[in-house]
């Protein structure tokens, strides 16, 4: 019942930005990171290769659309500026747009918090959940080019959002850059930026064949988000911030004994602050209010990283600290099964807080559904 709820939220979510049928395509990158990953678990799990056709177009429209400037921006071509010949091999050589309603705010306009949500302009850690996406595009696909692709937007997005503070300090990473990446929007950090980055770029850089010289810039990126990483708090009581600490820790625990690179230390330290946090989440209401008072999407991450906790037991067995923390924390297990369960109820999926967020909340309760697509490196 569970897996025909997947199949279905996904055709949905095709048809109704324009993936299949005849809508105009609407891409927005988080959702459709999510949404390749999807694609290609259902593309596994049912062996039907009407799902890597969807995945295949998915990426296509998400490079030539977000990749692109906007309709109504006054400049156009690709956002790299790049010519259209090299723009084709090199899509996220300049980064992908988030795909926001509105553009993003002009030089000479003062900032708005407000507006900033609405407006336009490139997120690193919707970059990383990219990179994510190609890697899995090119496992699934057998084609390399993906994660050439996946490693370049890596080089770009770090180059572009770090900045050095002082040479005797870590570098830090800005939430939000201009379309073109000339420009900071928002200079503040997000709490798990660094994290993020180092993760998906050891994810690449372990599981990638390169060619000579290629790896350069992906090895300096991993050095300078290492050492950004080395004090840093991650604990949180946000669902969605928990649910990306336990997909960071799910990614890292396969690189660590699959790949057998050494972040054993880090792994321990993920697994302890998640830990605190599904402590002080356990302890709050939030699960008890009514549909109207909760944002699904939110929640549908934590989830989704929760589910995470069987892989990352079944893999650190030979280390008893790690063992023993992972099966403290799957106690927690029935969290996810209470949220998916409260989102797969067609009656909660009717309020304004879930068809204001429709595409999100469509693709993360697939992925909630049926995770390996998504979790799997």
């Amino acid at each position: 019942m569970t897996d025909d709820l997947a199949q279905n939220l996904m055709a949905d979510f095709a048809d109704s930005t324009g993936l299949s049928g005849k809508t105009t395509p609407r891409r927005y990158l988080w959702t459709d990171a999510f949404a390749v990953c999807n694609f290609l678990g259902l593309y596994r799990q049912y062996n039907d290769d009407r799902y890597l056709q969807l995945a295949l177009r998915l990426v296509d429209q998400v490079h030539h659309i977000l990749g692109r400037h906007r309709d109504d921006d006054p400049r156009c071509g690709w956002i790299s500026g790049l010519s259209e010949e090299e723009g084709e091999r090199h899509p996220t050589r300049g980064g992908l747009r988030i795909g926001k309603a509105l553009n993003e705010r002009g030089a000479e306009q003062p900032p708005d918090s407000d507006l900033e949500w609405d407006r336009d302009g490139q997120y690193f850690h919707y970059l990383t959940k990219w990179m994510h996406a190609l890697h899995r595009m090119a496992r699934e696909a057998g084609e390399r080019l993906y994660q050439q692709w996946a490693v370049e937007l890596a080089v770009t997005a770090h180059n572009a959002f770090t900045y050095e503070v002082s040479p005797d300090r870590p570098k830090r990473i800005v939430w939000k850059m201009s379309v073109d990446l000339n420009r900071t929007l928002v200079p503040s950090m997000g709490h798990h930026d660094a994290l993020d980055g180092l993760i998906t770029c050891l994810e690449l850089q372990a599981t990638a064949q390169f060619e000579p010289g290629e790896e350069v810039g992906l090895t300096r990126a991993i050095a300078e988000t290492t050492r950004m990483c080395e004090r840093g708090e991650w604990a949180t009581d946000d669902p969605l911030g928990i649910g990306g600490l336990l997909d960071a820790a799910t990614r890292l625990a396969q690189i660590v004994f699959e790949y057998q690179v050494e972040h054993r230390h880090l792994l321990r330290q993920l697994l302890i602050e998640a830990d605190v946090s599904l402590q002080f989440f356990a302890r709050s209401s939030l699960l008890s209010y009514s549909a109207e008072r909760r944002l699904a999407f939110r929640e549908l991450g934590l989830s989704i990283g929760v589910q995470g906790l069987t892989l990352i037991r079944s893999l650190v067995n030979e280390d008893r600290e790690l063992t023993a923390l992972a099966e403290d924390l799957l106690e927690y297990r029935p969290l996810a099964e209470q949220i998916q369960t409260f989102w797969s109820d067609p009656a909660h999926r009717q309020g304004s807080t879930w068809t204001e967020h429709r595409d999100i909340n469509t693709v993360m309760l697939a992925t909630s559904i049926a995770p390996q697509g998504y979790l799997q490196l």
